[in-house]
């Protein structure tokens, strides 16, 4: 068996992986990266990226079939399901080409191959040991499914990696879940033309999001004549070569042409040697502590794999940070509830802190909370969409929680991120100016409630 060795080896190639690897070789460190598939991970090829360029081509399918709205004369004929998989692998292609100049240009070594570890310092790919003083584990998730669903057979029943290269557009679909992803792809293929059933077994759609906002989506969904059954489970599903059916608890049957099955995603630990060898895992996920150290001294673990949001964005942030703890910097330990999350549909969910729910949970019932209706916002009028902006108010005044529904609201998440992570007193935060007509003043204007002197609202 061949052998090599550098400062810092990572398993896995997405965006914790190669975040980690990046910043461990601008921190002068050797690096190898060992990745299965293709750099970029799911985020890359079967996630954020493709996900989002199927939605802007949605968003423009529904700016075509509205357009007489904004006084412009436009012939709609439909999507081109081919073209758009083309304008959607374009980006994916271009975004791959330069990831991987960017990588090879810090030196990082790649190695194509499926890794394993063998020891504390030791990954095994094929017939090579690849040792080193830290080794990162990133090797992400994989989408869940649920016992007596057949994915796969028969093509009728999907995850999410095979909705996204449909060859055409289902007349009828069921999405099983009504999360993230569900609510999703429930957008874009009602946006093409599809009629759309989501079967969500907790009481809401997007139910980690505030109830609040739960509820403006439920409503804009119903206006898009997207079905929501919740707080409802599926008893068995049943497919031959024309349909799919499924059997809900309550009785009721659905039939469509395609079924989503979009529970979530698994952490990919199975088979990978880790519990051999002594690192510890619970329902498969990775344990590690605040710092993301695992249970062997050495080895580090970052992304989907480690307990918390599945989001590409927490898994750049975790690699960096393993890359300066391993480098000694000790970097500051991540506030996993600072973190932003967007939910892409039409319209958007955008949230950073703590819902209403868990912030009186843990500050008691003094949390003020202000909801601000974008009906009185010029530029949301302007874009025809309608959603709110909701607070969140710990009893000393400052900013625990941001939420948001509506078209674009994802572009104000830097905003309120910064309100969260730098716990802002929200009178204070009143004082920023926001430019007229911007959805930013959406944010102003709840901030400005708070502080008791709204300015577009009256009781």
């Amino acid at each position: 068996m061949s052998h090599r060795s550098a400062d810092v080896v990572i398993l896995g190639g997405g965006s914790g992986g190669y975040a980690a690897a990046i910043r461990s070789a601008e921190l002068g460190r050797s690096v190898i990266l060992v990745e299965e598939n293709e750099l970029g991970g799911t985020c890359l090829h079967q996630g954020c990226i493709p996900t989002k360029a199927l939605l802007h081509s949605a968003e423009v399918a529904d700016s075509a079939r509205t357009a007489s709205q904004f006084g412009i004369d436009v012939t709609f004929d439909g999507v081109d399901l081919e073209k758009v998989l083309s304008y959607q692998n374009t980006i994916v292609t271009r975004l791959h080409k330069g990831l991987q100049g960017l990588v090879d240009s810090y030196g990082i070594t790649v190695v194509n191959g499926r890794g394993r570890l063998v020891g504390p310092n030791g990954v095994e790919v094929d017939d090579e040991l690849i040792t080193g003083g830290a080794v990162v584990l990133a090797t992400g998730s994989s989408p869940k499914t649920l016992p007596g669903i057949g994915i796969g057979i028969g093509g009728r029943v999907v995850t999410s990696d095979q909705a996204l290269v449909l060859p055409s557009v289902p007349k009828k679909a069921i999405i099983l879940g009504g999360g993230v992803i569900g609510v999703e792809f429930a957008s874009v293929w009602a946006s093409f033309g599809a009629s759309v059933t989501i079967v969500e077994a907790m009481p809401r759609l997007v139910p980690n999001e505030d109830e609040t906002i739960s509820k403006y989506l439920e409503r804009a969904f119903r206006r898009r004549k997207i079905t929501a059954k919740t707080g409802v489970r599926v008893t068995e599903v049943t497919q031959d070569a024309d349909a799919v059916s499924v059997t809900l608890g309550s009785g009721d049957i659905l039939d469509a042409d395609v079924l989503l099955v979009a529970v979530g995603r698994g952490p990919n630990t199975a088979s990978m040697g880790y519990e051999e060898t002594g690192v510890m895992l619970d329902k498969g996920f990775v344990v590690t502590s605040d710092r993301l150290r695992t249970t062997v001294p050495n080895v580090f673990a970052v992304g989907d794999i480690v307990p918390g949001l599945q989001l590409a964005h927490r898994g750049f942030q975790q690699g960096i940070f393993v890359a300066e703890e391993i480098a000694g910097l000790r970097p500051d330990v991540i506030d996993e509830t600072g973190i932003p999350r967007v939910t892409y549909s039409h319209p958007e969910v955008a949230a950073v802190g703590l819902t209403e729910t868990a912030a009186r949970e843990k500050f008691g019932e003094n949390v003020e909370t202000v909801t601000y209706d974008l009906a009185g916002n010029g530029k949301s009028q302007i874009l025809k969409t309608s959603g709110a902006v909701k607070l969140v108010v710990a009893p000393t005044g400052v900013v625990v929680g941001v939420h948001m529904v509506g078209d674009r609201v994802g572009e104000l998440i830097g905003e309120a991120q910064l309100l969260y992570n730098f716990e802002v007193d929200a009178a204070q935060a009143a004082k920023f100016v926001h430019a007229h007509p911007t959805q930013g003043e959406a944010l102003g204007e709840a901030l400005m409630a708070v502080a008791g002197k709204p300015l577009h609202v009256h009781g």
